[in-house]
C-alpha cells in the first residue's frame, strides 16, 4: 500500500509548502529567540478556535501547533494535561460547543517533537463562531472579520457548495489523466506519486482496500469527462446582430461547443474563443505583426476561467458565450451565491466565495487562477485601461452572467474632443482630465481627482503636471487666488475652479 498517504508524509508536504489559504502554522514558544519559552495554553487554544472557524466559514484547511512561520519544527513543550486541552480547543472554543467540519485531531510526534494537526472541512450546513459570537474568515493567509450575514447559507445552495466534495462510486485512478497528473504532483512536490498528491490535496482518500476520488479530481482530470458529467462544456455562439431573433430571422451563424475536463476546458474554451475577437493585424513595437482584439485579451481569459471555476457543476447544463456585435455575455450555471450581492462585485473589493473550493484551489495552486477573490477585479481594470465600458454582472435564480462591452467609455461628443489632442499620445488618465475642459469649463481640483478615481495627491500631481507641461493644462487662478476666494465664500478649496484645458493651435 505504498500509495497511501501516511500523516506523517502529509504533515512533511505540508510544511515544505508552506503558509497559504489553506495551510496556517502556530508556535508553541513565545520570548526571545536565546529565551524561548512555552505559550500560554489559553493563547494557544485561541489560535486553534480562530483558525478552525475561519478555515470552516471559508475554504476548509489545517493548522499545525508545533512548527514556526517558515516551517521549523520546534515541537510542543507542554504536559500531556495542558496538550489535552489544546486537542479539546476544537470544542472549548467555538461558539456554544457548534461542531466543526472536522477531518483531523491529531497528535503525533516528527523528529522527535510532539506537534499538534488539526484540518476542518468547508462548512455547508451553518455559519461558525468563536466563544464571543465574533464571525471570521480565512482570507488569503490572512483571518479576518465577517458578519454572519455575509456568510449565511442558503438551503437551496448545500447541494452545489457540496458537489465537488463528494465521493463517486466506481472511479479509479486509471479514470483519471494519469500522465497530467504526474506533472502537475512532480511540479507540487518532485517525486510525489499521483496517488499521495490527490490524498495530499484532498481529491482523494483511502478507504478499506482502495483509492475513493472526488468529484473534484474527476472533473479536472478525467480522460472520458461525459462519463462523469454531461455538460462540462463551453458552448458559442457567434450573432449576426445585438440580439438573437427567431425564425425566419434567426441570426445565429455560428454554434459551436467544446468538451473537456476542466484543465482541457480552460485551454480548448480560450484557442476557440480568441478566434472570434481578432479585429486587425499590425506592426507591434518589436516591429513583428501583432492580432489586435476587440476586448482585452486577459480580461475575456479571466472571465471565461471564471466561469469554468466557479459554475454549478451539480447544474447539468454547458457554460453560454454569446459574441454580439456590440457586446460579449458569458453565463455560466448557477446563481451568484447568496453570500454575494452584485453590489459586492461591483465595490471591487477582491470578495470571493468558492462554490467548488476543491477545484478553486488546484487551479489556483497550479497558477491558472489568480490570488482568491482577484479576478473580477482585474476585469473591470483591465476593461477601464482599455477604455472600454465598464462589465456588466447579472445573477438570477438560475444562472450569473459577465457582459464586456466594446463600446468606449467615452461619448462621441467626447471622442470628438479628444480628436483634438490626438498628436500628443495621451495616458487614460489625462484624457479624463482633458473631457473636464470640453465646453470650455473651468476644473475644480475635486474634479480630476473624480475623474482620476482616486485620493491620492500623488496620482493628481503627477497627471496635472504632465498636462502643465504639455502647455494643455493652464491655471486659471493662482494657489493664493483660490485660498482667498474659500475664504470668503465658505467653499471648500478643491471645489473652486482653477484649471481651464488649453488648445494649442
Amino acid at each position: 500500500m505504498d500509495d497511501i498517504l501516511l500523516l506523517t508524509d502529509k504533515i512533511r508536504n505540508t510544511l515544505i509548502l508552506g503558509e497559504s489559504h489553506f495551510r496556517e502554522f502556530k508556535s508553541a514558544l513565545e520570548g526571545r529567540p536565546e529565551n524561548k519559552k512555552p505559550r500560554q495554553v489559553k493563547s494557544i487554544c485561541t489560535d486553534i478556535g480562530e483558525a478552525l472557524v475561519s478555515f470552516a466559514n471559508a475554504d476548509g484547511g489545517a493548522i499545525i501547533i508545533g512548527v514556526e512561520d517558515d516551517g521549523t519544527i520546534t515541537g510542543i513543550p507542554h504536559s500531556d494535561e495542558e496538550i489535552e486541552t489544546m486537542l479539546n480547543a476544537v470544542k472549548t472554543h467555538v461558539y456554544q460547543n457548534q461542531s466543526l467540519p472536522l477531518a483531523n485531531t491529531n497528535r503525533l510526534v516528527l523528529d522527535a517533537k510532539t506537534l499538534l494537526y488539526f484540518s476542518v472541512n468547508k462548512g455547508t450546513t451553518m455559519i461558525y463562531q468563536l466563544p464571543d459570537g465574533r464571525c471570521v474568515k480565512r482570507k488569503d493567509k490572512s483571518t479576518m472579520p465577517a458578519s454572519v450575514d455575509q456568510i449565511q447559507f442558503e438551503r437551496q445552495e448545500i447541494k452545489s457548495r457540496e458537489y465537488d466534495s463528494q465521493f463517486v462510486d466506481g472511479a479509479l485512478v486509471t479514470d483519471l489523466d494519469v500522465k497530467l497528473l504526474q506533472g502537475i504532483a512532480d511540479e507540487y512536490i518532485k517525486g510525489l506519486s499521483v496517488e499521495r498528491y490527490l490524498q495530499q490535496i484532498g481529491l482523494a482518500e483511502y478507504a478499506v482496500n482502495d483509492l475513493r476520488l472526488r468529484r473534484a479530481a474527476l472533473l479536472l482530470f478525467a480522460t472520458n469527462i461525459n462519463k462523469w458529467h454531461p455538460r462540462c462544456q463551453v458552448r458559442f455562439l457567434k450573432v449576426n446582430g445585438v440580439k438573437i431573433e427567431s425564425a425566419p430571422n434567426y441570426n445565429v451563424i455560428s454554434d459551436d461547443l467544446v468538451t473537456g475536463n476542466i484543465f482541457e476546458l480552460v485551454i480548448k474554451a480560450w484557442e476557440h474563443l480568441r478566434s472570434y475577437l481578432a479585429y486587425k493585424t499590425e506592426f507591434g513595437a518589436n516591429t513583428q505583426f501583432e492580432q489586435k482584439y476587440i476586448y482585452p485579451e486577459d480580461a475575456v481569459r479571466e472571465a471565461v476561467l471564471n466561469a469554468i471555476a466557479h459554475r454549478d457543476y451539480s447544474i447539468t447544463n454547458a457554460i453560454e458565450i454569446f459574441l454580439f456585435n456590440d457586446r460579449m455575455e458569458i453565463k455560466s450555471p448557477g446563481a451568484l451565491l447568496s453570500t454575494l450581492t452584485i453590489k459586492n462585485l461591483y465595490e471591487l473589493e477582491g470578495s470571493h466565495e468558492s462554490r467548488n473550493p476543491m477545484i478553486a484551489r488546484v487551479l489556483k495552486e497550479n497558477k491558472l487562477m489568480r490570488e482568491l477573490g482577484e479576478g473580477m477585479k482585474r476585469i473591470f481594470n483591465l476593461m477601464q485601461e482599455q477604455e472600454l465600458a465598464k462589465p456588466e454582472l447579472y445573477s438570477n435564480g438560475l444562472w450569473f452572467s459577465v457582459t464586456l462591452s466594446n463600446k468606449t467609455i467615452f461619448s462621441p461628443k467626447q471622442l470628438e474632443w479628444l480628436k483634438l489632442f490626438k498628436r500628443y499620445h495621451l495616458t487614460k488618465k489625462q484624457k479624463q482630465i482633458i473631457i473636464l475642459g470640453l465646453g470650455d469649463k473651468g476644473i475644480t481640483s475635486n474634479d480630476i481627482y473624480k475623474a482620476l478615481n482616486t485620493n491620492s495627491l500623488e496620482v493628481f500631481t503627477k497627471e496635472v503636471t504632465a498636462l502643465k507641461g504639455l502647455g494643455l493644462l493652464t491655471d486659471l487662478k493662482t494657489k493664493q487666488n483660490v485660498n482667498n476666494i474659500a475664504k470668503r465664500t465658505k467653499k471648500d478649496k478643491k471645489d473652486i475652479p482653477r484649471y481651464r484645458v488649453n488648445l494649442l493651435e
